[in-house]
């Protein structure tokens, strides 16, 4: 499967209010992201943000630096027009995360809505090795996935599921996890959807 061509078209049939990971405040990520105690100046980058107003509350919040990854040009436009003057305050990235190249590290990273979607041992192994690229040691690693027992597929697509075991088995070897959390997400459909969000620390002198 072409993913870019896939996601590029996702944004083109439908709105990003319309799309069934759309949240109108993502008040957990936010949570979790003050949680880690990172300064306003830190380098924060949201991996699959998309049109995703977590970047709208960073900036409210007094975040500096924040960052946008996504495949889809479209959904970044999005969120470009949205911010207007904004925009100009964040970092964009076209890209597929298991070929990223960052450009410099970041502090936290944050993921509410790729990792999931990775079927394949081996787009994992890279998404693992873009990470660990991008992530300073002491960094933060914020993983939102869908939980044992919610969605099989989103999209169209097949997932994967994750418990706190499979999160560790793929990335316990250079993170410590310091919180579990659950959330029963709401469709702009009326679905429930069952996710978990861990947050880890990587292993290392902090940032």
């Amino acid at each position: 499967m072409d993913r870019k061509r896939h996601w590029e078209q996702v944004y083109r049939d439908k709105s990003p209010l319309e799309v069934s990971w759309y949240q109108a405040e993502p008040a957990l990520s936010l949570a979790l992201i003050e949680a880690t105690g990172c300064p306003h100046d830190a380098a924060i980058i949201d991996v699959g943000g998309g049109a995703s107003v977590l970047v709208d509350r960073l900036l409210e919040a007094g975040y500096q630096h924040p960052a946008v990854l996504d495949l889809a040009g479209a959904a970044l436009e999005h969120a470009r027009r949205r911010l207007g003057a904004c925009a100009d305050a964040v970092e964009w990235f076209e890209a597929d995360v298991t070929t990223f190249d960052p450009p410099h590290a970041f502090d936290l990273w944050h993921d509410r809505a790729v990792f999931h979607f990775l079927t394949e041992a081996d787009d994992r192994r890279r998404y693992r090795d873009t990470l660990l690229r991008a992530l300073c040691p002491g960094g933060h690693l914020i993983l939102a996935a869908f939980a044992v027992g919610g969605p099989e597929r989103c999209s169209g697509l097949e997932v994967v599921q994750y418990d706190v075991d499979r999160v560790l088995a793929l990335f316990g070897d250079d993170f410590d996890l310091i919180e579990m959390r659950e959330e029963s997400h709401q469709t702009p459909g009326g679905a429930a959807q069952r996710f978990g969000y861990f947050r880890l620390v990587r292993r290392g002198p902090a940032s």
